[in-house]
């Protein structure tokens, strides 16, 4: 739900009488009705400053459901040739604490489908191989403000290999005209149960602009430099992913193409946990079958 703020339209009143009355319509019409934020009341969020803010209401919403969607390509690395395409999305909401100095979570499942590069069709299997979507039932980050960071711990994963990504250099921002740009970069490298190592590095840059001055004020663009997934069959080769993201606030907004796969293959992911108790049990396998691990 995006926020809506005050508008206040000067006009400037010519003469009398009808033109008053028309003009005093006109300011009315343009005046937009402010809507309270649902945890206006609360402590954390009356003393949290003003970039937290922005932060959290712009990725996570304001408490209703929000998804953000994405398509870009693959590409082989250091050729460029383009392997595969990618579509994909999020839904998130967020959680702020009644403590002053409580902990902002936000909820998030997100899975996307590999495409084929020429056709734009979701991909079931390449070379003979199933192709596996790549799909978290859920990702439970809690935000913080230090020393003009955001800092994100992520904690993800099922049963035994349930792992906290502690965010070590924090999410920097830089205000831009009206906007704020927020740059996430996340080097990771941890054990696989195979043995092997994961070593992948992801880059987020996300451009936020106030609300109602743009048509999305929204974006993201994403890139990662890794492994492909086993199925691609090039154990060897390293790959770049690069994404373009959106905010949307309902399933009607969705790409057609995406929904349609979405509702298919993976409705659950249409909507974020709805709370902690609800992590919890996936954590312990207690939400049944279908659930990417």
């Amino acid at each position: 739900m995006k926020q809506l703020v005050v508008l206040l339209v000067g006009v400037i009143l010519l003469g009398c009488g009808e033109n008053m009355k028309t003009n005093a319509v006109d300011r009315a019409e343009n005046i937009v009705t402010e809507v309270v934020h649902p945890w206006a009341d609360k402590a954390s969020y009356k003393n949290a400053d003003e970039v937290l803010k922005n932060w959290v209401d712009a990725r996570c919403g304001t408490g209703t459901p929000v998804h953000w969607v994405a398509d870009g390509s693959v590409y082989e690395y250091p050729s460029g040739k383009k392997l595969f395409g990618m579509i994909g999305f999020d839904s998130s909401t967020v959680i702020w604490p009644d403590e002053v100095d409580g902990t902002v979570i936000h909820l998030t499942r997100k899975t996307f489908a590999y495409t084929d590069p020429k056709t734009g069709e979701v991909l079931t299997e390449y070379e003979g191989r199933p192709v596996t979507p790549i799909a978290y039932p859920y990702q439970m980050i809690t935000y913080r403000l230090e020393n003009e960071r955001i800092y994100g711990d992520v904690e993800q994963g099922v049963g035994e290999r349930i792992q906290v990504i502690k965010s070590k250099d924090g999410i920097p921002y830089r205000k831009m005209g009206n906007g704020y740009i927020y740059n996430a970069q996340v080097y990771l490298d941890f054990p696989l149960p195979s043995g092997k190592q994961y070593q992948a590095w992801e880059n987020y840059d996300f451009f936020i602009q106030p609300e109602n001055s743009v048509d999305e004020p929204h974006q993201m663009a994403w890139q990662r430099y890794g492994s492909l997934p086993p199925w691609a069959g090039m154990p060897n080769t390293k790959a770049i992913i690069q994404l373009h993201s959106w905010r949307v606030e309902s399933h009607e907004e969705f790409p057609k193409k995406l929904l349609a796969w979405a509702k298919k293959n993976k409705p659950e992911w249409l909507n974020p946990p709805k709370d902690v108790a609800e992590v919890r049990a996936i954590q312990k396998g207690e939400t049944g079958t279908g659930w990417g691990r």
